[in-house]
């Protein structure tokens, strides 16, 4: 359940949370648990995935539903519920795609991918207008890191600590978490890294505002390698942590005056969820390649985008991704029905609303509970940290995952990140109604945690 956390434990696991096991003796009943023994019989087990918490047999809108029929507000979503889950606009594309034309072979091209590259190519800002569809952000991922080096000939890269950008071998090299990195040596080679714009952990003791001291010095370093052809970070953290404007400024003008491309992923939240379309416009910087996945399937179909300047259209003679799955047509019907419903119900505008709202109210509750370290906010993209102490910050990790399994038995599913920060992603079309539960499960839980 957390991301750069413990592994999840299996039922008889002597190390398994307490939280987890109470949470699981008072919640599962024995049809759950035998499907949940199958589950960890015949998958492999791996880290933050296998075994499972729960078996779910529905997801509508912001709900899902268990086998016991529980139902859950989703404000985790894994990040492809931008629209909620199963909207009927996008079910109904979907549909009448698979009748019409369910699979596209590789020689071959189809009406929905080209209307899909051309509305994201209209929705891009400057001359960000060449696409390749990718099944999944890490293998899109690879096709930003393939292309950086075809149009520079350099293979260093710089990225930053604590980032994430996927699970492949590429993708962990790029990326910051040692969950993911540690045991797979070697890496990528040329794969450097620099402290992230995060004051709360900031190398260069910037206090409470970062300095961007950590901005010069990932120029020092494009300075001092000399040959560095790409860097690549998440315009912001999926924990919520948002850099100051001046920094991406900066950055950019680095990159530029080093001749390194500046490719910027936002699968987890662009397409809307920081209240603009792309997340680099609240910075006043186009990246020479942003990455987008997650939601552009429609909370349906896996599916992302690789969106590159019309001059990097520089490997025609080799394979930047070659996918089974490239131009899916079902996929990329999903994605133009995605966008459609993101204009139709002015969905932008909703979630930098509703974000501004459910963050005066976090505010709110940062001044009644101490353990409450710092609340942050970018439209829908939220996030409560929790520490034992607002001096020292000392991170308040148990009490962050007593608060998850409290929220779950109240009917609130979220992420735990970074193992002391409560990330809220609910879809953008959440209602007032919802997000006012979840609000008030959150601060529930977190008077019972700051009670134990």
């Amino acid at each position: 359940m957390t991301q750069g956390g413990a592994a999840e434990p299996s039922e008889g696991d002597v190390n398994l949370s307490p939280h987890r096991r109470k949470w699981s003796e008072s919640q599962i009943d024995s049809a759950t648990r035998e499907l949940l023994t199958d589950d960890a019989r015949y998958f492999l087990h791996q880290s933050l995935s296998t075994p499972c918490l729960n078996v779910l047999t529905g997801a509508k809108g912001a709900t899902l539903t268990d086998l016991e029929s529980r139902t859950f507000l989703d404000f985790h979503g894994n990040n492809v519920h931008h629209a909620g889950f199963g909207h009927p606009k996008i079910v109904a594309a979907v549909r009448e795609q698979m009748e019409r034309l369910p699979f596209c072979p590789r020689r071959y091209t189809n009406e929905p991918a080209i209307r899909l590259a051309r509305r994201l190519v209209e929705l891009a800002p400057g001359d960000l207008n060449r696409v390749l569809f990718a099944p999944g952000g890490t293998s899109a991922i690879g096709i930003a890191l393939k292309l950086a080096r075809a149009a520079t000939g350099r293979y260093k890269t710089i990225s930053l600590w604590d980032s994430f950008h996927g699970a492949s071998l590429d993708a962990i090299s790029i990326g910051g978490e040692a969950l993911f990195r540690q045991g797979m040596e070697p890496l990528l080679p040329g794969s450097l890294h620099v402290p992230p714009p995060d004051p709360s952990t900031c190398p260069f003791h910037c206090g409470a505002e970062c300095s961007l001291k950590c901005a010069n010095f990932l120029e020092y370093t494009l300075a001092k390698e000399g040959d560095v052809g790409a860097v690549i970070a998440e315009t912001v953290r999926s924990t919520g942590i948002f850099p100051p404007p001046e920094y991406w400024r900066r950055v950019r003008a680095a990159c530029d005056r080093h001749g390194a491309l500046l490719i910027l992923d936002e699968i987890p939240h662009g397409l809307g969820r920081t209240g603009k379309m792309f997340t680099f416009e609240h910075f006043g910087i186009v990246p020479d390649i942003v990455v987008i996945g997650k939601a552009l399937g429609g909370g349906i179909f896996p599916l992302a985008a690789v969106i590159a300047k019309e001059r990097l259209n520089v490997f025609g003679d080799k394979s930047l991704g070659h996918f089974t799955h490239e131009k899916n047509p079902v996929a990329c019907a999903a994605g133009l029905a995605l966008l459609d419903v993101i204009e139709e119900e002015r969905l932008l505008e909703r979630a930098s609303v509703s974000g501004a709202y459910a963050l005066e109210r976090l505010r709110s509750m940062h001044e009644r509970h101490p353990l409450i370290g710092e609340v942050r906010g970018l439209g829908l993209l939220l996030s409560v940290e929790l520490v034992r102490d607002r001096r020292s910050r000392e991170k308040a990790t148990d009490e962050a995952e007593r608060i998850l399994y409290l929220a779950l038995e109240q009917g609130l599913s979220f992420k735990v990140t970074m193992s002391n920060i409560l990330t809220l992603t609910p879809p953008l079309n959440i209602t007032d109604a919802e997000l006012d539960r979840a609000l008030r499960i959150i601060e529930l839980c977190i008077e019972q945690a700051g009670q134990a």
